[in-house]
């Protein structure tokens, strides 16, 4: 079918020739249609903003995601105080970032000189106030609330509040930012986005398996060591090592699974809405690829992990079961390494990359124990190890028509006949955040942990955090009073003849 050419009515309208309602509709839509109108440019910054907002509410709600997982993986006695964290997250980062965190991240780029860190838009001062700046902030504050929540559940059950707030704000106010700048900011000296990219291409991150995953798992790396693993883990009441690390099972397996899903749903605003902007056919199409190879990541990191651990497990015993533990950190250990490139990578290339997601987990799982590094929720793994492996797979990976339809240049990967260029780039990338979280998160570490303000007492750390933090436990579970109960039989008996006392509460007065 032709395409409907809106030439004469366009001169039409130009002529003075808008006599009635009837015509100066037809105008107005012509004019929408061409792109000429003034509403045409108010409709697409309209569209463009729900895009970011629709998608930044996706991010956020990653929060729950967190909390839930992490709620779920941790004992019953210690919930209260990892919710509170996840709850702390959103509103330190909120304010982290508000105060100088997005102007340390994103700088005026009007001179075109490469700078380490940005600025200007203190409290988001001399922001311009229009619906595309605000959101922009919107939803670039929902990623660095994410970079802060990751540290949450692998200190969880032992560190203190005091400690975490610290490193909350610190994360989302400085050391994220600078991460975010090099390589997000138009002029970092890592990033894509300049006229001048080092070796012509820059670092390719789309979404952040660098710069939101890497540094939120490297920090908890460093706060695991520093901190040290919980009572019981590794070692038995006078220090002596076990011969089998402990493990101390999740309270309910029901808030992980409820966790893992509100994640890869967050993560379809994490992946598609790094488009920023949906206004263009180029736009939409890298955008509906994310959504595409963020899917098939997850899944084959899903089954991947899973069932290698059950070969595992056959092989050293001759019996196979299936763990829902490997199942659900496989997807986000996949959902993390396609973060970097989803929007350069193909469908069966996504496949490749959550499939080696899924073995870089169960590895760098198997490490930790090994080296004795206590993390509570495998949040380093998944995210460190595998946002690792994320950015190293656009080295490999990317595609050249993908790349230049998202933006970038034609570099592309090895497997692509790519020159290396590529490749080397996003290994100093991985170089640059390891360096850069080490050297500021270790000092900052040792200090709290010199003062006393990291770890909790380790009576308070055995009744467990929830009673000597936070006013009691986060489940009542008193019955009803065994006298009560026999009133009420007595009652029931008076009308309806003889009526037992429950075996529940049978047992309770026994015990």
């Amino acid at each position: 079918m032709a395409e409907f050419d809106n030439t004469f009515i366009l001169d039409f309208c130009s002529g003075g020739n808008e006599s009635s309602s009837d015509v100066q509709a037809l105008c107005q839509v012509a004019g929408l249609a061409n792109g000429t109108s003034a509403s045409a440019a108010g409709l697409v910054e309209g569209i463009n903003t729900f895009f970011l907002l629709f998608a930044g509410a996706l991010v956020f709600l990653m929060q729950a995601g967190f909390a839930m997982l992490c709620a779920g993986s941790v004992r019953q006695k210690n919930v209260k105080n990892i919710m509170l964290k996840n709850m702390l997250d959103a509103c330190g980062g909120a304010i982290g970032f508000w105060t100088i965190g997005y102007a340390f991240a994103y700088a005026d780029n009007s001179s075109g000189d490469k700078t380490f860190i940005g600025g200007k838009n203190f409290f988001v001062n001399q922001l311009d106030e229009s619906g595309g700046a605000w959101i922009g902030f919107f939803f670039q504050f929902a990623f660095a609330a994410t970079a802060a929540t990751i540290v949450a559940g692998t200190v969880a059950e032992r560190c203190k509040m005091s400690a975490y707030l610290c490193y909350s704000v610190f994360l989302t106010g400085f050391v994220y930012p600078v991460v975010v700048h090099s390589i997000w900011s138009a002029d970092g000296w890592l990033t894509a986005f300049r006229d001048d990219p080092w070796k012509g291409v820059g670092v390719i991150d789309f979404a952040g398996s660098g710069v939101v995953h890497m540094t939120g798992g490297a920090t908890a790396l460093v706060a695991a060591i520093v901190l040290g693993p919980r009572k019981g883990r590794f070692y038995d009441e006078d220090g002596n090592a076990l011969e089998t690390p402990a493990s101390f099972p999740a309270h309910s397996v029901a808030l992980q699974v409820l966790g893992t899903f509100l994640l890869w749903f967050g993560w379809y605003g994490f992946n598609p809405g790094s488009a920023l902007v949906i206004d263009n056919a180029a736009s939409a199409s890298t955008s509906a690829l994310c959504a595409v190879t963020t899917t098939l990541a997850a899944a084959s990191g899903c089954v991947c992990a899973m069932f290698t651990d059950t070969i595992i497990e056959m092989m050293a015993t001759g019996e196979a079961s299936y763990d829902l533990t490997m199942a659900m950190n496989g997807a986000l250990g996949g959902l993390v390494a396609i973060t970097a490139g989803c929007s350069v990578v193909t469908p069966w290339a996504s496949i490749i990359i959550g499939i080696i997601a899924g073995w870089v987990y169960i590895a760098f799982s198997k490490l930790l124990v090994k080296l004795k590094i206590d993390d509570a929720v495998d949040a380093v793994p998944v995210h460190f190890a595998n946002g690792m492996w994320g950015v190293l797979a656009v080295g490999f990976f990317a595609e050249p028509d993908a790349m230049v339809t998202a933006g970038y240049n034609d570099v592309p990967g090895v497997f692509y006949k790519g020159d290396g260029k590529l490749l080397l780039c996003q290994f100093v990338a991985i170089i640059w955040i390891c360096a850069w979280i080490f050297f500021l998160m270790t000092p900052f570490f040792v200090v709290l942990n010199i003062l006393g303000m990291f770890r909790v007492d380790p009576l308070e750390e055995e009744v467990g955090l929830d009673i000597s933090h936070h006013r009691g436990a986060a489940y009542d579970m008193t019955s009803a009073k065994k006298e009560d109960v026999e009133e009420l039989m007595e009652h029931r008996s008076s009308k309806h003849g003889k009526v037992e006392v429950p075996k529940e509460v049978q047992k309770e007065d026994t015990a």
